[in-house]
């Protein structure tokens, strides 16, 4: 009977071991498969392929001073409807991909649990 019942419980402890093994490998692949980081992925492909499409350091060459917000605000919206339909919907899928990695910053931070007393 001891027998029985000892073969009974190591069938359960490798049943618990098989169970821990994909709880632990799920939570471990779990932060690479959130939305935040498929944002991320979306938000820097996205920018890759801009940069394979446009000449960057050029943009930047062309682009007039900074502090003066109105002159590259205007720069960058000219840009933006003088270039190629490609450059145009990728530029908005970098934009909807920063304000999803913002809204979900704000979310984690807004969280009670998460803060540290």
């Amino acid at each position: 009977m001891e027998k029985n019942n000892t073969n009974h419980s190591e069938h359960m402890s490798d049943i618990q071991a098989v169970v821990m093994r994909r709880v632990h490998t799920i939570h471990a692949i779990r932060p690479l498969v959130s939305s935040t980081m498929l944002a991320a992925l979306l938000s820097l492909g996205s920018l890759y392929m801009v940069g394979r499409e446009v000449w960057v350091a050029k943009v930047f060459v062309n682009m007039p001073n900074p502090l003066h917000v109105a002159s590259t605000l205007r720069f960058f919206e000219a840009a933006f409807f003088n270039t190629t339909t490609v450059v145009q919907v990728l530029c908005i899928v970098v934009a909807f991909s920063v304000v999803w990695i913002l809204r979900d910053l704000v979310r984690v931070l807004r969280l009670p649990e998460l803060r540290i007393a």
